[in-house]
């Protein structure tokens, strides 16, 4: 009876993880054959003309949630939006990173011949109350250029969330949902890079 417990578990485990997977990669420019055979990659990201949630530019969705948080104590949300700051450079890049490598087993570093630039177009922060939750999201570019030429894009994908699915994860928290969101997409562009675009 147990065995058949934990079957079924895994089964409606894989079952509604998948979608949350299925984050859709495209080839908009170049030739990822020229990346056959490199170990190392350099990691940029940017958040060129970036949107959040309902709000449109980044800055009003700030704005509005420090408001937001002033209102119920002062000073907090100055605090909430020095965080938000903070997770941009501190949070969400490392765990693209470790779901990029994980999946195309290749290792940052500064001095790689390639360098990746992942721009954040937009962010959809989600939420979770109580038993409602909405998923976190990202939409973005990659670019890859020479480290030595950044001027020149040699490739270009596109990156969009995948559809809702109520069944992945929970967090209280905006920016651990985001992070996860980072990692979900440095999963599928890794992914997506060491196939070869398949």
């Amino acid at each position: 009876m147990k065995t058949t417990r934990s079957v079924i578990s895994a089964f409606l485990l894989l079952f509604f993880v998948s979608p949350a997977l299925a984050q859709q990669v495209d080839l908009n420019k170049g030739d990822l054959s020229i990346l056959k055979g490199e170990k190392t990659i350099n990691i940029e990201f940017t958040f060129d003309k970036t949107t959040v949630g309902d709000d449109g530019k980044e800055a009003e969705y700030i704005k509005r949630k420090t408001q937001e948080y002033n209102e119920k104590e002062k000073g907090s949300g100055e605090i909430w939006a020095r965080k938000w700051e903070e997770d941009k450079q501190d949070k969400f890049p490392p765990k693209f990173i470790l779901g990029f490598t994980n999946m195309s087993k290749m290792t940052v570093s500064k001095d790689a011949k390639y360098t990746l630039i992942f721009n954040t177009k937009a962010i959809e922060p989600g939420y979770q109350v109580g038993v409602t939750k909405r998923n976190a999201g990202i939409d973005g570019t990659v670019t890859i250029v020479e480290t030595a030429n950044p001027a020149k894009k040699l490739i270009v994908l596109s990156v969009e969330r995948p559809g809702e699915n109520k069944w992945r994860g929970a967090a209280f928290d905006a920016g651990s949902r985001i992070a996860d969101a980072y990692y979900l997409s440095g999963q599928k562009v890794g992914k997506f890079i060491a196939k070869g675009g398949e």
